[in-house]
């Protein structure tokens, strides 16, 4: 059974909290329009924030597998290679990140540090906030 990746995560253009319900095995996010509750089939959504999450480390793969590579203690240029072409092709693997999910610490984790993405009442991702993230030198 697929997952609602960013459940508890997701707001409404108002900031309203999107509760996650299951229309048989496929989550939804419910979006309140006017009394009307809309389901948008979550993947929909999840892989919008995926795609969205991807662009902002995109051109700073070599920073992120550098730091990712000193974190796991394997500081050598084969291994940051191998995190940076994991990286680049990240995309390969949304499938099963949408099939099983983060672990619900991982989602009380971003939470915590101010993670949140915001839709309208059609599913269309407005912001993707991700505090911390690397900004753009315009930003």
């Amino acid at each position: 059974m697929r997952k609602a990746l960013f459940e508890g995560l997701v707001v409404d253009e108002y900031d309203r909290p999107v509760e996650v319900v299951y229309v048989g095995e496929d989550p939804c996010y419910v979006v309140d329009d006017n009394g009307f509750r809309r389901h948008i089939d979550a993947e929909i959504v999840d892989r919008q924030v995926l795609n969205a999450m991807k662009e902002m480390i995109a051109g700073h793969e070599d920073i992120i597998s550098e730091q990712a590579a000193k974190m796991l203690g394997q500081d050598d240029p084969f291994s940051r290679a191998s995190i940076a072409q994991q990286i680049k092709n990240m995309d390969k693997y949304f499938d099963k990140v949408l099939e099983i999910g983060f672990p619900e610490e991982q989602r009380a984790y971003m939470g915590m540090m101010g993670f949140r993405v915001r839709i309208n009442v059609h599913g269309e991702v407005l912001e993707v906030e991700q505090p911390g993230m690397i900004a753009d030198d315009d930003e």
